[in-house]
This record gives structure tokens, C-alpha cells and sequence, in this order.
């Protein structure tokens, strides 16, 4: 699994040997925030594994490795991972974030797979500031054999969400999929303008958006976590998507999202691959955590 199944080496490694004191933690500490965990939960985590190890009167490594496991673990599980959708009524999932993180080929994906699920499936072509986020979309769609509501480059990002809403329901779809633009002249543009998207959906189809999604590339390390929240604050984020886990991506940065922001990741992605979309399982990835290279590899 690439450099993910190695992102608890250097940790393992401290531990070795070590005499379980002041110094060890610190140095834990310290390893974990360079995983990209994040500051204020690896701090929450060390000091829930002194608390343990002083209560317990743990005097292995190994029982330290255990605990910590065992607390990542928990904390991966936190909220509510899964996508819930009923056949019946339109459901709407909106995607959030900046250019380049893999947003347009994740919309790609899911609509793929929820065809194959038996859903009917529309996707909405809201970043027209991009001709080319539009065009690949287009040929996403084309491959999962769904169909794309699109204007021309430039044009009102919420006149196509208006007129993917109208087209949705006339085709009794049961999801709708909307890009949005990563980038406008600044950020305040930008976030009004998703603010004014989510009103229209609202407006059209109340109840809705079912979900808001951030997508995520996991490199990004703890630029993901400013990511977060300025995208919580403006469009509501329900869950994250966590992509290009296939690369150098340490995969930490999942703790710091689920604990600082509470956002549970939805999926995570591992590739260009059409199937590259795997929905987030939290014991799965925590084992990925805590692998060795040779484990995770085989």
C-alpha cells in the first residue's frame, strides 16, 4: 500500500527498547506530529496513553503499542461513515474543494459505482470557471455511463445546479452529484459562492443536500486540516473524502480531521482506476497505520 502501511515506523522504533518514562512520550509525541496527525490530537492521545500506562502500571513497549492501537482505532470510528441513500426521493451530494485534489475524478468514481448499485445517477458540472474540469467530467460521466448536465465555461455555477435539480427529477433520478469550482478570485468569492449553491439545492429540494463532501489530498499534510475547516465553516461539511493515498500520502491526517473537525471520512481514494474509490473502513485503515512496509505490501 505504498508509504502509508509505514506511517508508524519511526514511532515503532522510538518505542524500542525505550524505558517508559517522561522522555518517551514526548519523543511519541513528536513523531506523531510529524505523521501529520496534528498537533492537538496527537497531544489528546499521548496524554490519553499516559493516563493509561500510569493507571495500568504498563512497563512494556508493547503494551503501549497496544493501547495506542486500540485508541486510534477508537478514534477512527468516531461518526458516521457510510453513504445512506433510499431509492424513492432525490438525494443530492454536494463536493467541496481546491483545485487539484481529485475532486472531479472522485465524482467519476462514486457515480460509477452507485450505477452499478442500481442507482440512476445525474451529475451537475458546477465549476465552470474551469473548461477543463468540465471536460473531464464529461468523459468521467461518459465512462460510468451517467448522465452530465453542463453549460458553457463561465456561466452561472447555480443556473446549473437550478437546471441539474429540474433535469434530476424529470428523469426520477435517485442521486444527484455536484462539482463545484476549487478556486475563485478569492476566497471569499469562493465561499460565497458555495454558500449560494447550497441555498438554491435548499430552495429546490428541501432537505437537501443529503451530503457535503470535502475532498482531501492526503499529501497535503496539515493543510488539509486549514482545508477543513474553512470548508466546514462556509458549506456545512458533512464527511471527507481522503484521496491519493497511493503516492507519498502519510494517511495521519485522517485522526486530526475526525478528532479536531469531527468529520468522518466517507471514502478514501488509491488510484486513477474507475474502482480506485473504497469506502472508508476504520479497523482496516488502522491496521494500514500500524502495518510494517512488508506487511502492508503483501
Amino acid at each position: 500500500m505504498g508509504l502509508l502501511g509505514g506511517i508508524f515506523q519511526k514511532i515503532s522504533k522510538i518505542m524500542s527498547g525505550q524505558k517508559i518514562d517522561d522522555q518517551f512520550f514526548d519523543e511519541l509525541e513528536e513523531q506523531m506530529i510529524l505523521a501529520d496527525i496534528g498537533g492537538v490530537t496527537a497531544m489528546e492521545l499521548v496524554d490519553h496513553l499516559r493516563l493509561r500506562s500510569r493507571k495500568e502500571k504498563m512497563d512494556s513497549v508493547e503494551a503501549v503499542a497496544a493501547s495506542l492501537k486500540a485508541e486510534v482505532a477508537a478514534m477512527l470510528a468516531q461518526g458516521d461513515h457510510e453513504l445512506k441513500l433510499e431509492k424513492g426521493s432525490l438525494k443530492v451530494i454536494l463536493f467541496l474543494g481546491v483545485n487539484g485534489v481529485g475532486k472531479t475524478t472522485t465524482i467519476g468514481k462514486l457515480a460509477s459505482q452507485l450505477k452499478r448499485d442500481g442507482y440512476k445517477v445525474v451529475v451537475a458540472a458546477a465549476d465552470t470557471f474551469r473548461a477543463a474540469a468540465i471536460d473531464q467530467l464529461e468523459v468521467w460521466c461518459q465512462r460510468a455511463q451517467v448522465d452530465l448536465i453542463r453549460h458553457q465555461e463561465g456561466s452561472d455555477p447555480g443556473s446549473v445546479v437550478y437546471d441539474a435539480l429540474a433535469a434530476a427529477r424529470s428523469r426520477k433520478a435517485d442521486v444527484l452529484l455536484v462539482d463545484t469550482a476549487g478556486r475563485l478570485q478569492n476566497k471569499a468569492n469562493l465561499m460565497e459562492e458555495l454558500k449560494k449553491i447550497c441555498r438554491i439545492i435548499q430552495r429546490e429540494c428541501p432537505g437537501q443536500p443529503d451530503e457535503v463532501l470535502l475532498v482531501l489530498d492526503a499529501a497535503t499534510g496539515q493543510n488539509a486540516l486549514s482545508q477543513a475547516r474553512l470548508f466546514k465553516e462556509a458549506a456545512g461539511v458533512t464527511g471527507v473524502v481522503l484521496t491519493k493515498l497511493d503516492g507519498t500520502a502519510k494517511g495521519g491526517i485522517v485522526l486530526g480531521i475526525q478528532n479536531e473537525y469531527e468529520l468522518p471520512v466517507k471514502y478514501t481514494g488509491w488510484g486513477e482506476g474507475i474502482e480506485d474509490l473504497k469506502p472508508f473502513n476504520a479497523v482496516e485503515f488502522s491496521e494500514r497505520l500500524f502495518a510494517n512496509e512488508t506487511e502492508s505490501e503483501g
